[in-house]
């Protein structure tokens, strides 16, 4: 049975791509989505793939994962910095969780230094655009398949 991840997008991402000249390049989000379903196919993954602009949905779903996933992957946007409720949500999460960014924030100003995420999350990925997310994907497939490859060895 393929494993199941969540790959969940904070606020403002679907306007990714609308700025070729911005911080997140040339690619449109549903690009982005749809080079990560092919990616998430190709390793055997189950892919849920969604974005929202409002915290609450980000927590809603993150409680989700915890019947319906194995992994998550989480770029929370700008809740990256702010919110304890996604922090809380995601230790509540028995898997590995990938904090992944389309930018290097520590590049970027200051206050994007400091990641509630991080917290939580097995990982980081920040940087190297959609390719992130694709190698976030690749990740969590060796995570979740890490129990198994024990049990064999």
């Amino acid at each position: 049975m393929p494993h199941t991840v969540f790959f969940l997008n904070g606020p403002n991402a679907n306007l990714y791509g609308l700025d070729s000249a911005g911080t997140y390049g040339s690619e449109s989000f549903a690009s982005i989505e749809a080079g990560c379903r092919q990616h998430a196919a190709s390793l055997g993954l189950t892919l849920v793939f969604r974005q929202s602009n409002h915290e609450g949905v980000l927590v809603d779903w993150i409680q989700e994962a915890r019947l319906h996933a194995d992994a998550v992957i989480i770029n929370a946007a700008g809740l990256t910095y702010t919110s304890i409720a996604i922090l809380d949500a995601l230790l509540a999460f028995d898997g590995p969780i990938i904090e992944a960014h389309m930018s290097n924030l520590w590049k970027r100003e200051a206050f994007r230094h400091h990641s509630y995420v991080s917290k939580a999350a097995t990982g980081v990925i920040a940087g190297l655009g959609a390719l992130g997310y694709r190698l976030a994907l690749t990740a969590v497939a060796e995570l979740v398949n890490e129990p198994a490859k024990r049990q064999v060895e």
